[in-house]
């Protein structure tokens, strides 16, 4: 079992739960997750690694009401547990393997729309501790859905908070403050990492591609089963087929199909758009074998 430390509400159903898992806080880096499970027959639920303390072997996740299971989760208090929590899995940010004085000569930006914000300040927060200074777009649709802002001012070098409808700093999408920064600032950029809902990230890497801004993004978001072997993060990217649990979740934003994936991650709510997924994908539909959803 592993025991709740702390559930704290952050906003409108979006919540935040420190967890007692010294193995996963001891070996986790920046950009992967984990898979945590209420009981015995709970559904598993991939969910990014928001921060770590490896001294007190606590792992911090934050997570939206999106379905029964979450809501579910979100009534947990300080002292329950859950019965699974798996990790860490995934694919570490590339950054983490680079040589840090490398790092240090390039100038990255980190933009971040929604729950996003959660894998994003992990990332930050680890470079801030290497002496690499970032910065941030935090974008929301309004000023009560922010989330992690004193937390994220502590760690980026420069943060820019947008909200949609103008009820907090700038107001806007996150692809106008990029704009701003490049075009009216002169600000330069050697790489982009952008994460958040899939339509925010489709629009952030075209517009990187015209600046020519090399762009990271995470699929996360369209992950179930998080092991491969359910199908539901198959994606292409540039011309092969890719699985974002397990090659991910950080792909090239500029080769990701994401028209392909959204329109994918909509069928694969139902269980008939899952049998018609796995019919036209035939072996490429999954990357193992398991009893979940993909296989109805």
């Amino acid at each position: 079992m592993y025991k709740i430390r702390k559930a704290e509400k952050l906003a409108d159903k979006i919540y935040l739960m420190d967890v007692e898992a010294n193995r996963i806080a001891k070996s986790c880096q920046p950009g992967q997750f984990i898979i945590a499970k209420m009981d015995e027959k709970g559904e598993r639920i991939p969910l990014t690694i928001c921060d770590y303390d490896k001294e007190e072997g606590i792992v911090t996740i934050v997570f939206q009401i999106v379905g029964a299971s979450t809501e579910k989760m979100a009534q947990l208090q300080a002292g329950d547990s859950f019965r699974d929590f798996t990790g860490p899995l995934g694919q570490a940010s590339e950054f983490v393997h680079e040589d840090i004085e490398e790092l240090k000569k390039k100038k990255m930006l980190f933009v971040a729309g929604g729950v996003g914000a959660a894998p994003v300040y992990p990332q930050v927060k680890w470079l801030h501790e290497k002496g690499i200074e970032v910065d941030v777009i935090v974008g929301s649709k309004t000023k009560d859905l922010l989330i992690l802002e004193e937390e994220m001012k502590k760690v980026a070098g420069n943060l820019y908070i947008t909200t949609d409808d103008g009820s907090y700093e700038r107001k806007g999408m996150v692809t106008e403050v990029i704009k701003d920064l490049v075009q009216n600032e002169g600000k330069t950029y050697d790489v982009c990492v952008a994460i958040g809902p899939m339509i925010m990230m489709k629009f952030v890497a075209l517009l990187t591609k015209e600046l020519n801004i090399p762009t990271i993004v995470s699929l996360n978001p369209i992950m179930v089963d998080g092991t491969g072997m359910c199908g539901a993060c198959r994606v292409t990217v540039g011309n092969e087929v890719k699985f974002a649990c397990v090659d991910g979740p950080e792909f090239d934003g500029h080769l990701v199909n994401f028209d392909e994936a959204m329109k994918r991650q909509q069928m694969y709510k139902t269980e008939e758009g899952r049998a018609i997924l796995k019919l036209r994908e035939g072996a490429t539909h999954k990357n193992g074998s398991c009893g979940c959803g993909g296989d109805k």
